[in-house]
């Protein structure tokens, strides 16, 4: 079991930073692909980002050029530096954790979910 906890939400004004942190439970930390995902209001949890074991990373088209993700395995923590925020990007944001990665399967194929955390940006 992996629990992941994440930290760093709150209000943003359009075009500002805020940078997420989420911190895993698991000793085998390094063995997980670890992604972030998103769910505003009214709609289902999109895919954000996610990077593998050795650092590969993937983006939705949305938030490429804008948001960065990175794990720092010493740490057992996976981060998501986003700037230049709109107000669509106002969701909970949600880390996950997996072994099995797979864009074409339900929830990605990610096996564990942090309680996500509220990201809203203001106009």
């Amino acid at each position: 079991q992996v629990q992941l906890v994440e930290s760093g939400g709150g209000l943003v004004q359009a075009g500002g930073s805020l940078r997420l942190s989420c911190a895993a439970s698991a000793r085998t930390f390094n063995t997980y692909t670890m992604g972030w995902f998103r769910q505003a209001p009214g709609k289902e949890r999109d895919f954000v980002a996610r990077i593998s074991l050795r650092g590969s990373t993937t983006y939705a088209d949305s938030v490429k050029g804008r948001f960065t993700i990175s794990r720092d395995n010493a740490k057992n923590t996976v981060y998501l530096q986003m700037n230049s925020l709109k107000p669509e990007d106002t969701a909970v944001y949600y880390c996950a954790a997996g072994r099995n990665y797979d864009p074409r399967i339900h929830s990605y194929g990610m096996d564990y979910w942090g309680k996500g955390l509220l990201v809203t940006v203001s106009s």
